[in-house]
């Protein structure tokens, strides 16, 4: 794997993470959203990730392999954003006769939003986020300690 091939991968994943972050903060800034231009309740929204697979072998493979072979070659390609679906659990009923949103019993269709959950969603994002700064630093040295030897 090159140096850029490492770039590559170190970049999608702080793209991926990025997004992870930006949609439980749109999460949390709707979880009191009871219509939306459909009319219905806001959905908590969730974001799924996939293997970008490169020219090399997969992932698998890569570590099936590497105790036997070094020096691997191949682009493995990293993650990107493959959707973001709506969660599908129901949504909370709250008792509040006076809202607008209110139906004949007094019952307020609330989003599926957990507070909680989307506050460990967002740091989980985060902790990502700063563990591919990490190795894309590490990257970044290795390359210039590699260029330092030929000094």
């Amino acid at each position: 794997m090159s140096f850029l091939s490492a770039f590559n991968i170190c970049a999608s994943g702080l793209t991926a993470q990025r997004k992870r972050l930006d949609v439980a903060s749109e999460n949390l800034a709707n979880s009191e959203t009871t219509r939306t231009e459909s009319g219905d309740p806001y959905r908590r929204k969730m974001v799924v990730l996939q293997e970008i697979q490169g020219d090399g072998p997969s992932f698998r493979s890569h570590l099936a392999r590497a105790s036997q072979v070094s020096g691997l070659k191949g682009n493995v390609g990293g993650v990107r954003v493959a959707a973001i679906v709506e969660d599908q659990r129901d949504l909370i009923p709250v008792y509040n006769p006076e809202h607008p949103d209110a139906d004949e019993d007094g019952y307020v269709q609330m989003p599926n939003v957990d507070l909680v959950k989307e506050t460990i969603d967002g740091m989980s994002a985060t902790r990502s986020y700063e563990a591919n700064i990490t190795a894309f630093n590490a990257i970044k040295l290795m390359a210039q300690k590699a260029l330092d030897i030929g000094k």
